[in-house]
């Protein structure tokens, strides 16, 4: 299941008629109300944020999803408009994982939603990866420190299980963009860094063995 939040209901019912026509059933919803309602009966695959909304924007509600430990992992593409870069550098700040900007085309849309839910839904070669105090358990989609569970987001946590998976191996920021965001991911390479930081805020004294590798990017310390 699919939600969208927009208020224009021309582009709310277009969007989930094509997303519906494609084989991807989703629900379509005028606002953060209506939606946080929705998620309380029903956890989405994936969500499509729309930024300007009455009441709570867009980035509100991406904030509150990252910051809930039950939907934190929630993949989320945000709408934006196409001259507006500080709203896309805000969403991926706060956690989203791709954006589309206005006006989009459908096949676009479609193949983005669809290259995201493949993503989330890869799975790893182990079920399990340890190092130390941190455990992340790849077919649950759970991170531990110590004896503290870790909220963190898809981007997060697909970042973490990547340099883990290949402990010792250093990887750039390009090489890192490509293999947890996708091939087709326009956003610079800043959002890594980002994410990097987040992530070892997040892991406490295990944030540490997310080593940066001058002049080359990142790698994890077994």
């Amino acid at each position: 299941m699919i939600y969208y939040v927009e208020d224009d209901a021309n582009i709310r019912e277009l969007v989930v008629y094509t997303l519906s026509q494609m084989g991807l059933e989703a629900r379509g919803f005028v606002d953060a109300a209506s939606f946080f309602a929705a998620m309380q009966e029903q956890k989405p695959s994936l969500a499509l944020l729309d930024i300007m909304l009455p009441g709570d924007d867009g980035l509100t509600i991406l904030k509150k999803i990252r910051s809930s430990s039950a939907t934190a992992d929630l993949p989320v593409i945000m709408v934006t408009a196409k001259s507006a870069e500080y709203d896309k550098v805000s969403g991926l700040d706060l956690g989203a994982d791709d954006y589309i900007a206005k006006p989009f085309g459908m096949a676009e849309l479609v193949a983005r939603v669809k290259a995201l839910l493949r993503r989330s839904g890869a799975k790893s070669g182990s079920d399990r990866l340890m190092s130390g105090d941190l455990i992340v358990d790849v077919k649950r989609h759970t991170v531990t420190a110590g004896k503290n569970d870790i909220a963190l987001t898809f981007k997060e946590f697909s970042l973490l299980a990547c340099l883990m998976e290949n402990a010792g191996r250093a990887f750039t920021r390009e090489q890192l963009l490509e293999t947890v965001w996708g091939y087709d991911y326009e956003g610079g390479t800043r959002t890594v860094d980002v994410h990097v930081q987040t992530l070892r805020t997040k892991l406490g004294e295990c944030g540490k063995q997310v080593e940066t590798v001058r002049g080359v990017g990142y790698r994890f310390h077994d």
